[in-house]
């Protein structure tokens, strides 16, 4: 706790010498997103050192990844409204990457524990837990934002903290769940395909791809594709029920995840994956030899 007290006493110096100075709040932005991943990697170490029981410390981990993925994605929320969605795809791409080099097993997404019960490889049981811990640690970040935004270091927070939010949703309901049903298949089906070829900068590839169809989806369902991020940052808020929220954010992108599983295995998907796997030459492919 007192090393958590003395890394934020640092941010708030540092930000607000910053602040005053340069005037530039795309750095506040910054450093703060860096600080919620700072405390979310030491939160993450200290879990792994201090459970032993396997099942127990992954539900730790998919509540601190849920936290990391909420905290810096409501900070986005800024840099898009005040740098323009170019700004906030930069931050995404470079956050996904972060993201996928760090978690581990965690995935601070509701749908994949759903594949995973589907393809037989957990159990409803562990889903729902890990449900659970993530939405905790989605929902409770809310007070660390909060707390921050009230402090208005940058004239980008000034009257964010308590102001009333509006939905993304900028069509019908219906609408909106296709949307984010299609973009979520069309994201786990590139997940898929990039796990099995396994190519280089296979992470950076999925990154740029999921924030691609983020940016795409943007105008429309505002691009979350996960459950608990749509929850975390925009359950409640005016625009729609929470019925229509979840019709959305719950059943659009499960659909879209339960889809892609079985997509996956059709014989011209599968036929194109292998295909691709046994192609040679100058390529990107990790175990090929150019």
């Amino acid at each position: 706790m007192k090393f958590t007290i003395d890394v934020l006493g640092v941010f708030l110096k540092v930000v607000i010498k910053i602040n005053k100075v340069t005037f530039a709040p795309l750095v506040v932005s910054t450093l703060f997103i860096l600080l919620t991943s700072l405390l979310a990697h030491c939160a993450r170490r200290a879990v792994q050192k201090l459970v032993k029981e396997p099942f127990v410390k992954l539900l730790f981990e998919e509540a601190i990844a849920a936290a990391e993925l909420c905290g810096c994605c409501f900070e986005l929320i800024i840099v898009a409204d005040n740098f323009g969605v170019a700004t906030y795809a930069i931050y995404l791409f470079a956050l996904t990457i972060w993201w996928s080099l760090n978690w581990g097993d965690a995935t601070a997404c509701p749908y994949t524990h759903i594949e995973d019960v589907i393809e037989g490889k957990g159990d409803i049981r562990k889903a729902l837990l890990k449900t659970w811990a993530e939405l905790t640690g989605g929902l409770l970040v809310f007070k660390y934002i909060q707390m921050y935004w009230a402090l208005e270091i940058s004239e980008t927070h000034k009257d964010r903290a308590f102001e009333d939010c509006k939905a993304d949703l900028q069509v019908p309901v219906i609408y909106g769940a296709i949307v984010e049903g299609i973009a979520t298949c069309m994201c786990r089906l590139a997940s898929k395909s990039l796990g099995d070829l396994n190519p280089r900068f296979a992470t950076a590839i999925d990154s740029f791809i999921g924030t691609s169809l983020v940016v795409a989806a943007f105008d429309y369902s505002g691009g979350y594709f996960n459950p608990v991020l749509a929850t975390s940052l925009k359950a409640g808020c005016k625009g729609h029920t929470l019925l229509e929220h979840a019709a959305v954010y719950w059943v659009g992108a499960c659909t879209g995840s339960i889809l892609s599983v079985y997509l996956y295995k059709l014989p011209a998907i599968q036929k194109f994956v292998r295909g691709t796997a046994d192609m040679n030459g100058d390529s990107i492919w990790a175990d090929k030899e150019d």
